[in-house]
């Protein structure tokens, strides 16, 4: 999640009183814009004591269930403190229980936990991924330093390990890992793509970050970073990964008005400079990409800049829509919305193929102060040319 700079402070803050003033009404107000064919099952919204709900990602366990991961803040902002909440469905995502379970408590000297990543490892254990932030230290530039953490859980989620660091803890700094965005190669290694914002000597935060990857080949047990950094004018925030049918890769990140992307052709080594991408989008927010096993296609999940929806004022992350790509993200066919709130804030989503159907999990009403997660037919992707 990345906070705004102080000449974009106060259009936060009138978007904050907007978000804060609908979240008292968010779980009496049902889903708008929602198109035929799509499910709503569970919205987890704002409640006394718990101002936010976000940044969240699945897991299907071994007993046929789901497990969603999400971040449960006390207040709204980015920083406020968070501890990771769970939960469960039995139906492939068409139910989920009412009632949170802690999954990773906040503990003294933690300001926040947040920004969830969830795989099946080639071992059968689960990976947990997330981000725990801390104050900095007198003289910072930057107000939070944070530690990119892993746990495993060898019991289904019923357990965790202790945390292990991916960056150094040796090595401070506050870099952003979006929830749903570490991936598994076919060869086994580990990807955490991270933007990197501040750094201590930095002068100050660095609002277009500089983007490497994280790898791992022994299952998370030691970690080295990319040899690429990539840095760009167009500004850069907010990386994602996935892998291509020849085994490349494809880095996509958050810029002003589309994605920008990268490629690598040696697992995350190295990473072709970042350029344009014809993903279009009305202002900066994050996309989601992911491949559907049952088709072999590129899913992508974003805020659609050509759709005329974009265009409403005053411009925000809407539309919600989705589209298919057949040539390994070159081209994207069947543009369709999934959602087209007026007032909708569609971003930060997590995708989970389940059977014939796609479980997103997302930020929609109001701001990004509920989870949301939205259940769509694979069939129903395709309907639109």
């Amino acid at each position: 999640m990345i906070t705004m700079q102080p000449n974009r402070r106060l259009m936060t803050f009138a978007l904050a009183l907007g978000f804060a003033a609908a979240a008292v009404h968010a779980a009496d107000r049902s889903p708008q814009g929602v198109a035929p064919g799509i499910e709503k099952p569970l919205r987890i919204a704002p409640r006394p004591g718990n101002g936010r709900n976000s940044e969240g990602d699945f897991i299907q366990l071994k007993d046929g269930r789901l497990l969603l991961v999400y971040s449960k803040f006390i207040g709204t902002g980015d920083h406020a403190p968070a501890e990771l909440a769970g939960r469960y469905s039995s139906d492939g995502g068409r139910t989920w229980s009412s009632e949170d379970v802690q999954v990773i408590g906040l503990k003294p000297g933690e300001a926040n936990l947040m920004s969830v990543s969830l795989l099946r490892l080639r071992d059968d254990r689960i990976a947990l991924f997330y981000v725990q932030k801390y104050d900095s230290p007198p003289g910072s530039k930057y107000p939070y330093l944070d530690y990119i953490l892993m746990r495993t859980s060898g019991d289904e989620g019923e357990t965790w390990s202790e945390p292990t660091h991916v960056v150094p803890q040796d090595q401070p700094g506050y870099r952003v890992l979006n929830n749903d965005r570490v991936v598994q190669l076919k060869s086994g290694r580990l990807v955490v793509p991270l933007a990197v914002h501040y750094l201590p000597g930095w002068s100050k935060w660095q609002n277009s970050a500089h983007l490497l990857c994280y790898l791992s080949d022994d299952e998370g047990l030691t970690w080295h970073p990319s040899k690429s950094t990539l840095q760009s004018e167009l500004l850069a925030q907010e990386p994602g990964v996935v892998q291509l049918k020849d085994d490349s890769l494809l880095m996509f990140s958050r810029s002003r008005d589309c994605q920008l992307v990268s490629h690598s052709k040696d697992e995350g080594e190295t990473w072709t400079a970042l350029q344009r991408s014809n993903i279009a989008q009305p202002t900066a927010s994050p996309a989601s990409i992911e491949r559907i096993p049952s088709t072999g296609h590129l899913l992508l999940v974003w805020n659609n800049g050509d759709d005329p929806l974009a265009a409403a004022k005053p411009v925000g992350r809407r539309p919600f829509t989705a589209a298919i790509s057949k040539d390994e993200g070159a081209t994207w066919t069947h543009v369709q919305n999934l959602g087209t709130d007026p007032q909708g804030w569609y971003c930060y989503t997590a995708i989970e193929i389940v059977d014939d159907h796609v479980l997103l999990a997302h930020c929609e009403y109001p701001g990004l102060n509920s989870l949301q997660v939205t259940r769509v037919p694979i069939a129903w992707l395709y309907e639109a040319n």
